[in-house]
């Protein structure tokens, strides 16, 4: 791990899907940088840093990301940081096969759950004239993975809404980027078979897949005081895969 650090002992962090995975150790850094912690998740978390709060959270609803922005602020008094994680891939099929309504429920979480939470949060930053916002993207947004046709068009929405946002926000003190991973090593590959995660690793050039920790240090970098003159950019986690 690198031995660069962070000190955000003044500062708030929300972190959106920080139960578990990516989240979880993007949280985990956070409170170790010696931020205070939100964890906003539809799940408990496990094993939440000491101080943290963790509050019931559906980004696809809107009622749900007012209160958890109510509870931040009467905890810790504001937000400066949004990692925003929490997502949902929906089945692997083809397009012709695939059901509207999950269609719509993929767009709804990904991509309308993103406007959801910038429109509540970017508010919360404006009065303290300080933000960072780093969307989870996905390099499915970029590439295009087949059988995966709504989580990749919501994923490049995703890129997209973060220029945009990034362009409204730019002679401000906030900033909003996202990160385009490739796979990285979570649990949740334990649910695939092995031939398909050699496929994932076979695409790297690196010929390995990404780690939490690699993920969690991009997000701290792009928290920090360092990041002022990137803003609606995409910074790739691909290990060399990305297309362009």
């Amino acid at each position: 791990m690198s031995n660069v650090s962070f000190d955000f002992s003044d500062r708030v962090a929300v972190i959106t899907g920080g139960a578990a995975g990516i989240g979880a150790e993007i949280a985990r850094h956070y409170a170790a940088a010696g931020a205070k912690v939100a964890i906003w998740d539809m799940s408990t978390p496990d094993n939440a840093p000491d101080g943290a709060i963790a509050c019931h959270v559906d980004i696809s609803d809107p009622s749900q990301i007012a209160q958890a922005v109510a509870d931040t602020r009467a905890a810790f008094g504001g937000i400066d940081f949004l990692s925003h994680n929490a997502g949902f891939a929906g089945p692997t099929l083809p397009v012709v096969d695939n059901d509207p309504a999950t269609w719509a429920k993929v767009i709804e979480v990904n991509l309308t759950g993103t406007f959801y939470l910038a429109h509540a949060v970017v508010p919360v930053m404006q009065e303290k004239g300080f933000g960072r916002i780093i969307n989870m993207a996905s390099l499915a947004g970029k590439e295009g993975t087949p059988n995966a046709s709504a989580y990749s068009a919501a994923k490049a929405g995703v890129i997209g809404f973060t220029k945009s946002l990034a362009k409204e926000l730019a002679l401000t003190d906030i900033r909003v980027n996202c990160i385009a991973p490739a796979a990285v090593k979570t649990a949740i590959l334990d649910q695939m078979t092995p031939e398909f995660v050699q496929i994932m690793i076979d695409k790297s050039p690196m010929k390995r897949l990404g780690t939490v920790e690699e993920t969690a240090r991009l997000v701290m970098w792009l928290s920090s005081d360092d990041c002022t003159f990137n803003s609606g950019a995409v910074f790739d986690l691909s290990g060399g895969r990305a297309t362009y």
